[in-house]
C-alpha cells in the first residue's frame, strides 16, 4: 500500500468527484485535479537538488489544500513528511528541524518570514512558499503531470511520516510511521467509525498531528474532506453548509461547540457520527453531548505513537444512556480491530480484570510507530518485545473495557494515598458552571502533595473557589478533594487537545525540596 496513491483510485474512477473543500481559502478541488497536482508536486520535489528517497520534507502551514498535496506527494515517491506545529516558538521549531534534517521546508505565505528565519537557524538551505503566483505554483506548472516513475516501488515498511508528540510530559519526540502502520491505523478507524462512501468528513484538528491520517482515510473511501482551522462557531456553520456527516472533536472542541450561543439553531441533521478523544471526558459532558448532537458518538483513545488504539462503540454510548452499564461512559472502550491491549504491572504481568487494580496500558498493533526518529534509547524503553508501553494508567473490567485513571506522571500521592487527577476532574465537572478543569499535585510540607485545580468557566457563568470545592467534595473522599482552586481563561494544550498539566504544575515544584 502506497499511502500517496490514495487520491489516484478516485481520480481514475470519478475524476469530477469532490475531494477537498478548503473553507479558509474558499477553494474546492476534485479528485482528478487534486491527483494531477500531487503528481506534479511529486515530480517537482524529486527534481530538486539533494532530494532522494528517504529525504525529509518539512511543512509549516495551517490546514489547506496545499498541505494535503505535500503529504500525498511525499508519500507517493518515498519522501518523509515532517509536519511542523506552527504554534511553537522558533527555538522549538529549530530543535525539530535539527532533529529531522529536512532537505526542504515548504511553508504557506502566512509563515514565509518565520520559515526563512527558522530554516536559517537550523541550516535548512531550501525554502519553498506557496500562494498565488508563488515559486510553489511555478514548480508545479513546470513539472510533469505523469505518475512518478518511482511510485510503484514505494510502500509497506518505507517510512512516510514523522509526527511529533504533543509533549505532555516534556520535550516532544518524533514518532516515525510507515505506509503500513498508517494503513493499519486507517483500517482500525474504518471499522470503528463505520465509514461509508456517502460521508462528508470535517477535519477539525491540525494536519501537523495524527488527525491528518484520519482525514486521508476518508479520502481513501472517496469521501470529500472539509478543511477548517477550528473555531466553534465556524465548525457549526460548516456542518450546516457542507452537510458534514462525521468529524473528530476533542473534548475541548465539543465543549466549546455546545457552549456556543444559538447552538440549537444550527441544522446539524447531516451528522452521522462524532468521534471524540484527546483525553478522558467526564460522564456529565458525554451525556450532554449525546443529548445535544443528533448522531451517534464513539470515543477513540490513542497516541501519536499508536494512532487510535481503543474505542468506546456507538452501542456502548446508547446502552449507557439507557441505563445498561452507565459506568462505561467513563471508559475509553476496548481494543480496536487491529489492536491487542493489556493492562500490566511494572513487571509486565496482567493485572486482574476487576475494575479496581490499576496498571499501565500496553499495546501491540501493526498501527504502532516503528520507533522514535533517531532515538533508539527511547524506542527501546517504549517498545518492548513488540508491545508499546503508553505511560497511561488504567483499570479494566471482565469484558476488557479500559478505564484510564491517569498518566503515570500525573498521579498525586498525598499522605500516602494515591489520588487520580481524572477522578477529581470528573467531580469538579459536576458543577454546572465548569467548562474545563486541570488537576495536579503541588508541594505540601505536611502531606507531600496537595490537590490543586485550575478551572475554566463557561461563558457568562460564575463560581467561587468554595463553591467548586464544596460541589466536588460531594463525589470524593476527603483526601481527594482540591485544597485550592485557580480560575483561568484557558488551559495550555498540546496539538492533540490534551491539557499540558506540566506547564501548570512545574512552576510550583521549581526549587521545592519535597
Amino acid at each position: 500500500m502506497n499511502i500517496g496513491q490514495i487520491p489516484l483510485k478516485f481520480a481514475r474512477r470519478e475524476p469530477e468527484r469532490e475531494a477537498l473543500v478548503d473553507i479558509t481559502n474558499q477553494r474546492r478541488v476534485t479528485f482528478g485535479a487534486f491527483d494531477e497536482r500531487v503528481c506534479r508536486l511529486s515530480n517537482a520535489l524529486l527534481a530538486r537538488s539533494g532530494v532522494t528517497k528517504g529525504s525529509r520534507i518539512a511543512i509549516l502551514a495551517k490546514n489547506c489544500i496545499e498541505y494535503m498535496e505535500v503529504m500525498y506527494a511525499c508519500a507517493r515517491v518515498g519522501l518523509i513528511a515532517q509536519p511542523l506545529n506552527w504554534r511553537l516558538g522558533k527555538e522549538e521549531l529549530k530543535r525539530i528541524l535539527l532533529d529531522g534534517e529536512p532537505e526542504l521546508l515548504i511553508a504557506s505565505e502566512e509563515f514565509r518570514r518565520d520559515a526563512i528565519d527558522v530554516a536559517g537557524l537550523a541550516n535548512v538551505h531550501d525554502v519553498l512558499c506557496f500562494g498565488a503566483n508563488s515559486d510553489y505554483e511555478r514548480s508545479l506548472d513546470a513539472a510533469s503531470a505523469a505518475e512518478p516513475m518511482t511510485a510503484g516501488s514505494v510502500g509497506g515498511e518505507d517510512p512516510a511520516l514523522i509526527l511529533y508528540t504533543g509533549g505532555t510530559t516534556g520535550e516532544s519526540k518524533g514518532a516515525l510511521h510507515t505506509h503500513h502502520s498508517l494503513y493499519m491505523g486507517m483500517l482500525n478507524q474504518t471499522v470503528a467509525e463505520r465509514i461509508v462512501p456517502t460521508d462528508v468528513y470535517m477535519l477539525t484538528g491540525q494536519m501537523f498531528h495524527i488527525p491528518v491520517a484520519l482525514a486521508m482515510n476518508y479520502m481513501a473511501h472517496g469521501c470529500p474532506v472539509v478543511l477548517i482551522n477550528f473555531e466553534a462557531k465556524l465548525a457549526l456553520q460548516v456542518i450546516q453548509q457542507e452537510k458534514v456527516s462525521a468529524f473528530l472533536g476533542i473534548t475541548t472542541m465539543l465543549n466549546w461547540m455546545m457552549a456556543e450561543d444559538g447552538f440549537g439553531d444550527y441544522d446539524l441533521s447531516s451528522l452521522r457520527n462524532i468521534q471524540y478523544g484527546g483525553g478522558p471526558m467526564p460522564r456529565s459532558v458525554v451525556a450532554d453531548a449525546l443529548e445535544k448532537f443528533p448522531c451517534t458518538l464513539i470515543q477513540g483513545y490513542g497516541q501519536t505513537e499508536g494512532m487510535t488504539m481503543s474505542f468506546l462503540a456507538q452501542e456502548d454510548h446508547a446502552d449507557a444512556l439507557a441505563g445498561k452499564h452507565p459506568e462505561r461512559l467513563s471508559s475509553c472502550g476496548r481494543e480496536g480491530f487491529v489492536t491487542s491491549i493489556r493492562v500490566v504491572d511494572p513487571e509486565g504481568l496482567e493485572v486482574p480484570k476487576d475494575g479496581e487494580t490499576a496498571g499501565e496500558i500496553i499495546v501491540q498493533s501493526e498501527a504502532n510507530m516503528v520507533g522514535y526518529w533517531r532515538r533508539p534509547d527511547l524506542t527501546s524503553e517504549t517498545i518492548r518485545k513488540d508491545w508499546m508501553w503508553t505511560g497511561d494508567i488504567a483499570t479494566w473490567d471482565g469484558q476488557g473495557y479500559l478505564f484510564i485513571v491517569d498518566r503515570a506522571k500525573d498521579m498525586i500521592i498525598s499522605g500516602g494515598e494515591n489520588t487520580y487527577s481524572t477522578q477529581v476532574e470528573a467531580a469538579i465537572h459536576q458543577h454546572p458552571a465548569v467548562l474545563e478543569v486541570a488537576v495536579f499535585g503541588i508541594p505540601d510540607e505536611e502531606w507531600g502533595e496537595s490537590v490543586k485545580a485550575v478551572v475554566v468557566l463557561k461563558p457568562g457563568r460564575q463560581a467561587t473557589t468554595d463553591e467548586i470545592i464544596t460541589s466536588a467534595s460531594e463525589h470524593l473522599a476527603s483526601y481527594q478533594k482540591p485544597k485550592s482552586v485557580d480560575f483561568a481563561e484557558a488551559l495550555p494544550k498540546a496539538p492533540t487537545g490534551k491539557i499540558l498539566k506540566r506547564e501548570l504544575r512545574d512552576p510550583y515544584w521549581q526549587g521545592s525540596s519535597i
